[in-house]
């Protein structure tokens, strides 16, 4: 099965998703003071490399919110999923749920089938990361098909301290097609 992939460059789609407080909310929503938002697709409760992820990712929150980085954690797992996984997670961030398999068709993840109940009972989005400008640009992508790969959020934070500062005029890689 192939998947429309998102483009850097590209607009950011209109996707949303319920917060654990039962708000539904887009996922390019900032906060206040943030001109930019990370969004980061994980595969839900059953990946103990997601909760890992999304315990570390904990660290960062105040350096992202510095340089005006809002972000938000989603997956398609259910209410009671998340509330299951709240019990392994050290977060204060956004977290989201109900994930669409439409949404996720729409943002150009991975998607793949539960090996068995065990694991989880729907279709589930493999890892990616989104990173949107100010003008909710698609300024970094990270789409992967497998739960090991997943950015190093050091590099990928100090690189968005680099891209931040005015003086570096840094744009959106990866948009020359030939």
């Amino acid at each position: 099965m192939y998947t429309q992939k998102l483009h850097a460059g590209s607009e950011f789609p209109d996707v949303s998703a319920t917060l654990h407080s039962g708000e539904s909310v887009s996922l390019d929503n900032r906060r206040e003071g943030c001109d930019w938002k990370m969004v980061v697709v994980y595969r839900g409760k059953h990946c103990p490399i997601c909760t890992k992820f999304l315990n570390a990712l904990e660290d960062y929150k105040a350096r992202l919110l510095e340089l005006g980085v809002d972000f938000v954690a989603v997956s398609a797992d259910s209410k009671a999923q998340l509330d299951a996984h709240l019990d392994d997670l050290s977060i204060t961030f956004p977290i989201a749920y109900g994930l669409s398999e439409q949404d996720m068709k729409t943002l150009g993840v991975y998607i793949s089938q539960p090996r068995s109940e065990k694991e989880t009972d729907h279709n589930f989005a493999e890892p990616a990361l989104f990173v949107l400008n100010k003008d909710n640009k698609v300024q970094i992508i990270d789409v992967a098909n497998a739960p090991f790969v997943r950015p190093d959020l050091e590099q990928l934070v100090s690189g968005l301290e680099f891209i931040r500062k005015p003086e570096n005029n840094y744009p959106i890689r990866g948009t020359h097609s030939s």
